[in-house]
């Protein structure tokens, strides 16, 4: 490794990669002749099952390793934190291992980011996922930029590289429940975004479901945003005016027409209006009341269990 180059720290979380990781590892081999960086990988176990740990170790690397393995699955945002604060390059950036972002990025980031930059990230031109993915992905990103991180591009974030002030920060502030990508956009620090072509996923199967995006959903709305809690106060006050205004309605009906039967509308406006209300406050409170638990009892964001100088 020369002395007189800067490094950059790849951090890999990966979570049974077994198909992906051979290939992986032959495209970082053939990127790092061409690099004018010293390279360093650092592999993040988070709690894989199958042969992950054994391909990184019996496969052949041209660049130094790392591999940090958790005490279990605690999640992709939470295993790049804990790479992070494993990893000893001048600039760092998180990498997937399914070969979807071309291993060429790695020195397209780190030259946008030697031209005065903090922070560069990068966004998909387009993508060939699902049309319900595509629209969450939208919403998830409008729903970001208008409430939560001014910055948010609207394509959303899949890669980004920064430098060793970032990278202090970041280890100084381990938020638990939250995304280390919004974190990194909201530190105000000088940013640069740039585009980029997302290829298909070759091997193996995402782990991306369902579930774990309405986690981000919500990790993201209560980390940055003070919206749910606004939220409450808006509903609570537009449904306050539909109840003022269908009481008045059953009221004048009533006087007018008397063709209501006794009884029934109201107790129709206070069960939908009240009770809906009631809910929707108490599942928000109670969403942030838990979060404020589990930061009390300040336990860990992950356990590194083992690191290995490979």
């Amino acid at each position: 490794m020369a002395l007189n180059k800067k490094t950059v720290s790849v951090i890999v979380p990966f979570f049974n990669e077994e198909a992906s990781l051979p290939y992986f590892i032959e495209a970082i081999n053939q990127l790092v002749p061409t690099l004018t960086f010293n390279l360093e990988v650092v592999f993040v176990n988070d709690g894989s099952s199958d042969n992950s740990v054994q391909v990184i170790k019996s496969n052949n690397k041209l660049f130094a390793a790392k591999l940090v393995t958790l005490s279990k699955n605690f999640g992709s945002h939470a295993a790049a934190r804990a790479g992070l604060k494993s990893a000893s390059g001048d600039a760092c950036m998180f990498f997937s291992a399914d070969l979807q972002d071309p291993p060429e990025m790695i020195n397209r980031l780190f030259t946008e980011l030697e031209q005065g930059n903090d922070i560069v990230a990068a966004q998909r031109k387009t993508t060939s996922v699902s049309f319900f993915e595509k629209v969450f992905s939208r919403f998830y990103s409008w729903s970001i930029k208008k409430y939560a991180v001014k910055n948010y591009p609207a394509k959303g974030v899949d890669l980004v590289i920064f430098n060793s002030k970032v990278k202090e920060h970041l280890n100084e502030n381990i938020e638990a429940n939250s995304s280390i990508f919004l974190q990194i956009l909201s530190l105000g620090f000088k940013i640069r975004f740039i585009e980029y072509t997302k290829l298909d996923r070759k091997f193996g199967k995402s782990k991306w479901t369902f579930s774990k995006k309405i986690k981000l959903l919500i990790d993201s709305f209560v980390a940055f945003s003070f919206f749910p809690m606004r939220l409450v106060s808006i509903v609570g006050i537009l449904f306050f005016i539909t109840g003022l205004f269908w009481t008045i309605y059953i009221v004048a009906r009533k006087l007018i027409y008397d063709d209501l039967t006794t009884g029934w509308p109201m107790l129709t406006s206070i069960l939908l209006l009240g009770f809906g209300i009631t809910n929707i406050s108490l599942g928000i409170i109670a969403e942030y009341l838990w979060r404020t638990l589990d930061a009390s009892r300040k336990r860990p964001v992950f356990i590194i269990d083992e690191i290995i100088e490979l």
